[in-house]
This record gives structure tokens, sequence and C-alpha cells, in this order.
């Protein structure tokens, strides 16, 4: 099948209706393995999460701010993961690898959506660890249920906003062939490739807008984090220093998991695993290495089974 037979001519040009997919390989057995392991992973986040949010709305205690965020994460992480990878498992095993015009700028925005809400996210929890354990005797005051309603609320408005500018931005240029998308997903950097004008400063533009939202909340990790470790090594007891840095271990590997990035000189096989092998990561952090988790999930499951009986 001719990658132009999806472009359509108007009175001056040619433009892009659909877009198709550069295949990870033509060998099938290949495709399988991947779709088997890749469906595994995603199932694996959609239960994970899924057990979380009801289990940190449900046992009173796990009624703290930082579980209100982990609600906010594990919500985000389902969406962010269903953005690309049932498309993804289709595509696998299809012939068709097309998508069309409108569909890749909505798989585009939600992943923006979805990815910059989660550094904001991961910002705001640093900012709960950071009160809590640096400013103990003001938490309950500053870490307020207003407070953390207003900064999760900020988190998805900062991700909707820049999502939505970063997808109008890219898909207000024109399009007109050639339309092979070299990645899994309708990502920004293949598509730039794509567009048929000078995307020199659209580049400029739209690499500083999501530099910016991805540097500033790392930055505001990292400082947190100084601060966090400075207080722990200043505790006098080794077992108050162990139990304090359990309380933040769980975020501090979940921010330091790799995420998904592109460039011409990534694999696009290790991008893959980047995008999958992460967002099932966080809920086997957040419950396998909290106890507080571990223990309401515990109760949950007792009560389930005294009512079964």
């Amino acid at each position: 099948r001719s990658v132009y037979t999806a472009l359509w001519t108007d009175k001056n040009h040619t433009l892009v209706t659909h877009f198709f997919f550069v295949p990870f390989s033509n060998i099938l057995v290949f495709c399988i393995i991947l779709f088997v392991l890749v469906l595994l992973m995603y199932l694996l986040t959609i239960v994970g999460n899924m057990l979380i949010i009801p289990i940190t709305l449900v046992d009173p205690a796990l009624r703290s701010p930082m579980y209100f965020f982990l609600q906010n994460l594990s919500f985000l992480e389902i969406g962010y993961i269903s953005s690309t990878i049932p498309k993804m498992l289709v595509n696998f095993l299809s012939e068709d690898k097309s998508i069309s015009f409108l569909g890749c700028a909505t798989q585009m925005y939600f992943f923006s959506f979805l990815g910059i809400t989660e550094c904001c996210l991961l910002a705001a929890m640093s900012y709960d660890r950071y009160v809590a354990i640096c400013h103990p005797l003001h938490y309950t005051a500053t870490m307020s249920k207003a407070m953390c309603l207003q900064l999760s609320a900020v988190c998805w408005l900062i991700g909707l906003l820049v999502g939505l500018g970063q997808t109008t931005f890219i898909f207000t240029l024109p399009y007109c062939g050639p339309n092979r998308i070299n990645h899994f997903f309708c990502d920004l950097p293949p598509l730039l490739k794509l567009a048929c004008t000078d995307t020199y400063k659209n580049e400029i533009a739209v690499y500083t807008i999501v530099v910016t939202f991805i540097m500033v909340p790392f930055l505001l990790i990292l400082v947190s984090y100084v601060h966090i470790l400075h207080t722990i090594l200043s505790i006098a007891s080794a077992a108050g220093r162990s139990k304090t840095f359990s309380t933040c271990s769980s975020h501090l590997i979940a921010v330091t998991l790799p995420k998904s990035s592109y460039s011409p000189n990534t694999d696009k096989l290790l991008s893959l695993f980047y995008s999958v092998v992460s967002p099932v990561l966080n809920p086997l952090i957040y419950s396998l290495r909290n106890k507080e988790v571990k223990e309401a999930m515990r109760r949950s499951f007792s009560r389930d089974t005294r009512t079964l009986n």
C-alpha cells in the first residue's frame, strides 16, 4: 500500500489526511512476542493503578495529602499509558498501521497533557514530602485539604493548557507528504520532520515550552530532596533516619524512573520499553515498598474474605 494513498488535493497543494507508523519489524514472530509483552505490562499497569485508587479512597489510614496525590498519579497513569499503548498493540499485528490526522492530533494531545501533568504532580508530591520531613510542626496547616486541591488543580490545568498549545502549534503546520512516522506514536519530533515548511522557529518555541514545564518541576524536586536528605542526615538515631527516609523513598524512586524520549539516535525499541515499563513500575513501587499501602490492602482483602464467608 502506497504511503501516499492517504493524501488528497485542494486548490493549491496536497494535504495529509492519514499518517502511517513505520513497523518495528516485518518478522511476525517478533511482533507477536512484543504484542504479548506489552499487553501484559499494560494490563498490570491498569490493574495496579485501579487497585491503588479505591484503597487510598476507602481506607481511613490513607487520608493524608501524600495519598491524595497518589490517587491523582494513579488515575493519570491509566490515561497516560492508554493514550498510546492500545493503538500500538493493534499496529503490532495489523497490516494497516495508519492513523487519521485527527486521531494523531488527539493522541499527541493526551500524551502531552498527561505527561506534563505527571511532571507537575511529582513536583507537588516532593513538596509534600519536603514539608512533612523538614517542617513537620507546620505540616497539617501547610498541606491542608484546600492546599492539596489547589496544587492538584494547578498541575492538571498546566498540563491541559500546555498540551493544547503544543498540539495546536504542531497540527496547524502544513503536511503534504511524506506521511510515515518513524516512531510508535504521534510524538512531536518525528511529526515536525514531516511538515512541509521550515520548522526551525516552531521547534525553538515548542522545545522551550516543553523544557520549561519539564525542567522547572525537576528543579523543584531536586531542591526539595536536597533539603530532605540534609534533614534526614541530621537526625541523630539511625532508626530515625531509616524511618524518615522510608516515607519518601518510593516517591524518589518514581521520580528517577526513565521516561519516554525520542531522538534520531534513540533506539525505538528502547523508547518503547521506557514508555511501557515506567508506568507499570509506579504502582509496584508505591504498593510493594509502602508499608501503609500494603497493610491497607491486607485489611481490604480480609474484609472481602469475611464478607464472602
